[in-house]
């Protein structure tokens, strides 16, 4: 599938690219849902239940973006594959140790002001399906302040940089993050639900949710939701997001919803054309793409700009 450039028009789908360009994320968000209560039925512990579907859901876009490319140039490591895996396995040990370490302290905390009010804060007598709109409103709410705090706040955007130094788009790269930024954007998100008193369940369904969206809003596959664009900050809006032109990335916020970009006027998506296959930071045009550069980047911003653009210095952050 040949790409198309930004101002050229809106890409015309035919056939298994129309198809799956509507029906692929919701079905395969119907599939990991299926997978992760059938888990829970069988009594498998929450946390453990949302494995599972997340690796299904991972290989089944990494093999999509070898059938129904968006761009086929996107299909091919731009020296950042090495880096994407070292990030997922980084950020992924982080998840797993110090986001349920977060956690508990959290819900005890939650538990002592439940005491403290006599009453539970969270609707946990809900349908688990009814709770889930209202934990990822909430939770979207923390993601959506920090990640928009990380575009207009010079210091935090040193360490967001790592996310759009991205060259290309792929299922993978939805793990691009530096391990600081993860913990504010994904991890710390989960906080206020546990405070709240929200169960495990519930938190285990808020992480499936978020790494189904995250992996397909970042996925080199079709995708065209329509209306739903309104609900989901799915891939038309955050291909937009990685546009080399700030003023134009500087746009939806949301990591899984696009409530809070449509309330605060962050939404972004041009009718008339696609989004660029060109991605990256006009101002940093050779930010480092290594794993422990990526890394360290933040913590020697100065010289990062500096060797990327050349002695004039400048750019964002």
């Amino acid at each position: 599938m040949s790409g198309v450039g930004a101002g050229s028009g809106r890409r015309t789908l035919h056939g298994a690219a129309r198809v799956f360009a509507a029906a692929g994320f919701p079905l395969s968000l119907l599939l990991a849902f299926w997978i992760f209560f059938a888990l829970l039925e069988a009594g498998v512990d929450p946390a453990l239940a949302s494995g599972p579907p997340i690796a299904v859901h991972y290989t089944f876009l990494a093999l999509a973006e070898r059938w129904l490319p968006w761009h086929r140039s996107w299909l091919h490591s731009q020296r950042d594959l090495r880096t994407d895996i070292g990030l997922f396995i980084t950020n992924g040990f982080m998840g797993a140790v110090i986001g349920p370490a977060l956690l508990v302290g959290a819900t005890a905390f939650g538990v002592w002001l439940s005491g403290r009010f006599g009453t539970g804060l969270w609707p946990g007598d809900w349908p688990l399906l009814v709770q889930l709109p209202l934990a990822l409103v909430v939770a979207e709410f923390v993601e959506y302040s920090f990640h928009r705090a990380m575009h207009e706040v010079p210091w935090l955007w040193r360490f967001h940089a790592t996310h759009h130094s991205a060259p290309r788009l792929y299922w993978l790269n939805a793990a691009r993050f530096h391990p600081i930024d993860l913990f504010l954007v994904g991890i710390v998100k989960m906080v206020p639900l546990a405070l709240l008193g929200a169960a495990a369940p519930i938190l285990a369904m808020v992480n499936v949710f978020s790494a189904v969206h995250g992996a397909f809003q970042h996925a080199n596959v079709p995708v065209r939701l329509g209306p739903l664009n309104w609900i989901f900050s799915m891939t038309e809006l955050h291909r937009w997001h990685h546009s080399r032109h700030m003023d134009e990335a500087n746009h939806n916020y949301g990591g899984n919803l696009a409530i809070w970009d449509v309330l605060f006027g962050t939404r972004f998506l041009p009718k008339d054309r696609e989004p660029p296959e060109d991605i990256g930071m006009e101002d940093l045009p050779d930010f480092p793409m290594g794993l422990g550069a990526n890394l360290a980047a933040p913590f020697r911003w100065e010289a990062v700009v500096r060797e990327s653009q050349g002695a004039s210095g400048g750019g964002t952050g």
